[in-house]
């Protein structure tokens, strides 16, 4: 391969709370520390450990190696690379620079929607299993989740329920939502039936909807994420879709991600909320770093990025299938990994608390499922060097679901 995703790069002391952060107080979900003899193995924060790309970091140092960093306007190529990246990668069509505007963070964006969208005491739909910084953001501005729960089908697959969205939606009164397409932690590319349908039952119910679009670029062979905005002119018109490159790039810590917004009306309210605040100004080098991320270079890297995820989803979705008592989803996007755990706590008598401590005491440092509304399940990050997650299902195989 052209780009090293195969060294392990040591981030110890180097602010990362994926690994800085287990053993320790960050956000009430962070892994127990490993006893000792053995590594922490970070599978729960959802960022990488893979050096950003190349053409990233050549941005950057281009824009650092002048040595002013003032008040700043973002240049004309900020907007085009974003034009350009999602005509290419998501065949977006007939977007402007007037449709994007800058967002500090994905969160930054749903709560300003949120906030000027509904009311205290409103409901807000979310699937379950959710994305758990989704549902923190509603109930911490006082409105009210509401929750339908994504079925499997035959094959195992997560799968909208329509007939209970329609009825939750109707039973609330709800009349704003939020989609997170692909979905964490399930990994679901939505098929474009899928949004269609779901968008559907919004349209019927004058349910405004914030796409959470963000893994948008990590799909795998067989799924294309489809932009919800692009599967019919009411959607178009009702939807605030997120993006950023943090996900891809592996650029959380530069905070910088960016609104799709073809409604004017809906537009202004969001912007100018977002304006009034003064919280969402953007950073000069978050906006080189996207310039530098959605390059020619920067979609060669993605490439084989995704190469990389996929066999390492395969791997340790086989391995965690192959332990009875575990159904592991087998990702169609993200990096992410959610593993039900229920019939093997059952089998043995455990919670699925001693089954975390069990998985952190060897270094694998995994994510406890319940925030995310699954009682008892497990979130795998799977975005490391091969070798890590080799060595992460070996110990889990002799010291947890083998011992």
């Amino acid at each position: 391969m052209k780009y090293d995703f195969t060294s392990i790069i040591d981030r110890r002391g180097m602010d990362a709370t994926a690994v800085d952060g287990i053993g320790k107080r960050v956000w009430g979900n962070e892994p127990g520390a490993p006893r000792e003899g053995f590594d922490a193995i970070p599978m729960w924060v959802a960022d990488m450990n893979f050096a950003t790309a190349p053409a990233v970091t050549r941005a950057l140092r281009e824009r650092i190696g002048h040595p002013l960093y003032g008040y700043f306007a973002p240049r004309p190529a900020y907007a085009a690379s974003i034009i350009r990246w999602q005509q290419t990668h998501h065949h977006v069509s007939h977007l402007t620079e007037a449709d994007i505007g800058y967002e500090n963070g994905v969160h930054g964006c749903v709560t300003s929607c949120v906030q000027t969208l509904s009311q205290p005491g409103e409901a807000v739909f979310l699937h379950t299993p959710y994305y758990l910084g989704f549902s923190a953001d509603v109930e911490g501005l006082g409105r009210v989740p509401v929750r339908s729960e994504l079925k499997k089908d035959e094959n195992g697959v997560y799968r909208m329920d329509f007939a209970d969205m329609d009825a939750k939606l109707k039973a609330s009164r709800c009349h704003l939502a939020i989609l997170c397409s692909p979905h964490n932690p399930t990994g679901r590319v939505w098929e474009r039936w899928e949004l269609e349908k779901a968008m559907e039952v919004f349209e019927r119910n004058q349910v405004l909807v914030i796409s959470d679009e963000i893994w948008a670029d990590i799909t795998y062979p067989g799924h294309q994420h489809i932009p919800t905005q692009s599967v019919s002119p009411w959607a178009r018109q009702h939807t605030v879709a997120v993006y950023a490159p943090s996900k891809t790039f592996n650029l959380a810590g530069m905070i910088g991600s960016y609104h799709i917004i073809y409604n004017e009306y809906l537009r202004d309210r969001i912007s100018r909320y977002a304006a009034g605040t003064h919280y969402n100004e953007q950073n000069v080098l978050s906006m080189h770093a996207l310039i530098g991320a959605y390059s020619d270079e920067g979609a060669a890297w993605v490439e084989q990025l995704r190469q990389v995820l996929e066999g390492n989803c395969r791997y340790v979705s086989r391995y965690l299938n192959s332990v009875p008592g575990v159904s592991a989803t087998d990702p169609e996007g993200t990096y992410m990994i959610f593993a039900d755990c229920t019939a093997w706590c059952e089998e043995h008598g455990k919670t699925i608390d001693d089954l975390l401590r069990a998985g952190w005491d060897v270094g694998v440092g995994w994510q406890d499922g319940r925030p995310f509304g699954g009682p008892c399940h497990i979130r795998l990050n799977v975005a490391s060097p091969f070798s890590r997650m080799v060595e992460a299902c070996d110990r889990l195989d002799k010291y947890v679901f083998g011992a």
